[in-house]
């Protein structure tokens, strides 16, 4: 009677060992702000800033409540080290999010996006409304790193360290695409637009593949680490494309939101696009689209409405929370550094 029971036990723990899901590989971030329905001198309290989706998929914000937070980078070297990019300048914290100091001045505010150099991480770079700035010291000075940009069209909306080497940076002005290969010592521009680069990302696959989008150019395509590009048939051009997603799961898919089009998907690498909005509000103003790099899952921001989910890469979608909320990005961080 004791080894029957013995063994139903040890059959119990394999059943639940092989039943259980693997570990997450990443935690999601979301630099959000909560509106809607919101005014000056209302009584409605919202919490805006940045949001941690947890295993049971609900949203828990933490850290300030201040709406506008749009991009977050953590110190691969230590978890605690956050970077926000904020209304108010660049935004640094030492303790996981608790609590935040401005390390920039009164003449640097507004920045769009954050980004530490995976290879040099006491690095760290900001788009800036006028132009670039670069931290050496883990975000506590900020010198301007602007040579070879123009004098007229440096507004910087997004920039990107290459993870193949120190130093080397992309980043998407109102003029167009600039690479820097010494640490922003100086710029140089690869690819001229007549209107601003809205996102830059480069490929989990190959570290040689970069994908951009732009208010009126389309989306473009770099194939040999960012030195020359080229537009993308098939992807619409007359409306602004909001921002550019790899799934880390699969190398042929990519996703792009847009105010006017959705969700735009490929999964032949670019060969053919497709609206994927079958699902989402009639009005499916996305702001933001998301993949998550541990399973492919497709997240698409609707403005002011929620964030919605998807496990086929945009054939139906799910409502997934955060009711009346802006999505400005998703960050995803990997858990061996949170």
């Amino acid at each position: 009677m004791i080894r029957l029971k013995f063994h139903l036990l040890l059959l119990g723990l394999l059943a639940g060992s092989v039943g259980a899901a693997p570990a997450p590989q990443h935690t999601t971030y979301l630099c959000a702000s909560i509106s809607l329905n919101y005014v000056v001198g209302s009584k409605l309290v919202t919490l805006s800033g940045l949001y941690e989706r947890g295993a049971d998929d609900a949203y828990r914000h933490f850290g300030l409540n201040f709406p506008g937070i749009f991009a977050l980078a953590v110190d691969p070297r230590d978890p605690q080290v956050l970077y926000a990019a904020s209304l108010n300048g660049a935004l640094c914290s030492r303790d996981g999010g608790k609590t935040w100091r401005i390390g920039t001045s009164w003449d640097m505010t507004e920045p769009k996006d954050v980004f530490v150099d995976p290879n040099a991480p006491d690095h760290v770079y900001l788009a800036l409304p006028d132009g670039i700035a670069v931290s050496p010291d883990r975000g506590a000075t900020w010198p301007r790193r602007e040579n070879g940009l123009p004098e007229r069209g440096k507004y910087t909306q997004v920039v990107k360290v290459d993870r193949t080497r120190a130093g080397r940076a992309l980043a998407g002005c109102e003029s167009g695409l600039y690479l820097t290969e010494n640490g922003a010592a100086s710029w140089r521009r690869v690819f001229p637009t007549q209107t601003t680069i809205t996102d830059l990302r480069q490929s989990p696959h190959d570290a040689a593949l970069w994908l951009a989008t732009t208010q009126s150019d389309g989306a473009i395509v770099s194939r040999d680490g960012g030195l020359t590009w080229k537009k993308f048939a098939g992807v619409p051009s007359a409306e602004a494309l909001y921002n550019v997603a790899f799934d880390a799961t699969n190398p042929s898919r990519y996703a792009i939101g847009s105010w006017t089009y959705g969700v735009l998907v490929t999964e032949d690498g670019g060969q053919t696009w497709t609206e994927r909005n079958a699902g989402l509000p009639a009005e499916h103003y996305v702001f933001r689209v998301g993949v998550d790099p541990d399973n492919g899952r497709l997240f698409a921001a609707v403005f002011k409405d929620a964030i919605f989910v998807s496990d086929d890469f945009g054939r139906t979608w799910r409502k997934d929370g955060l009711e009346g909320s802006t999505v400005y990005n998703f960050v995803f961080v990997p858990s061996a550094a949170k």
